[in-house]
């Protein structure tokens, strides 16, 4: 029983990461305000031709697509006054690809949601017995561990951003449709790379903050239970 405790509590404290990190990425991936901001900063309408209305009906295109269950996107816009189909077939096999790992994203935040939450229940329906003190503990050591990597995320992708963003596309992808041409592909014309750069920071500057206000939170919890019961009695 004791070594099932135990493997159980690893297993939480690992999820947690995970859990937090898909979190983000799913808020990330469905934030219309970020899309908006990134066309802004980055002038796309002027590289695209296309209106802040009809860049705003692809971002939602974009965002309904990613969580329908459409194989292909098809996306029309209008551009000098003309129906414009917004993507080629290359780039439309790449958004395939994206949307599996956006998918994948899904399943893990949903697994590991559900493997915490069911810990967490547990702990709180026997929290009366000696072994409470392990759930803000693990929870805790949780939070710290995403915090350690979202910092070394956040130093990596200041020193070499270029670098990390190649080796992802390479890990993540079985093939090369994700080379795409800035002059001629829409899709590389809405995202530049200092989008993403822009978007890395936010996704890591987001899951560290939702891990410090968990760890902290847990952690001043200890504080306050280990003084209220080490305090000699009045």
């Amino acid at each position: 029983m004791k070594a099932l405790n135990i493997t159980a509590r690893l297993v939480f404290i690992i999820c947690l990461p995970f859990l937090l990190l898909t979190a983000s990425l799913a808020v990330t991936i469905n934030s219309l305000w970020l899309y908006q901001h990134g066309f802004d900063k980055y002038d796309v309408s002027q590289r695209t031709g296309l209106s802040q209305e009809e860049l705003e009906k692809a971002a939602r295109g974009l965002i309904s697509y990613f969580n329908s269950g459409e194989e292909y996107i098809s996306l029309t816009v209008m551009k000098d006054g003309e129906p414009f189909q917004l993507f080629n077939q290359r780039e439309i096999l790449h958004l395939k690809d994206v949307k599996g790992l956006i998918w994948l994203d899904y399943w893990v935040l949903l697994g590991t949601l559900a493997y915490t939450l069911a810990y967490a229940s547990v702990h709180l329906l026997y929290g009366r017995t000696k072994d409470w003190p392990s759930l803000p503990q693990s929870t805790a050591w949780g939070s710290g561990l995403t915090i350690t990597l979202m910092l070394a995320l956040g130093i990596g992708s200041l020193l070499g951003f270029d670098q990390i963003f190649y080796q992802f596309h390479l890990f993540s992808f079985a093939n090369d449709l994700w080379k795409l041409d800035p002059k001629t592909d829409y899709l590389i014309m809405l995202f530049p790379r200092g989008y993403f750069y822009d978007v890395t920071l936010f996704f890591s500057l987001a899951t560290t903050a939702w891990a410090a206000i968990l760890g902290g939170t847990t952690g001043g919890y200890l504080l306050f239970t280990r003084r209220r019961f080490t305090s000699p009695a009045e």
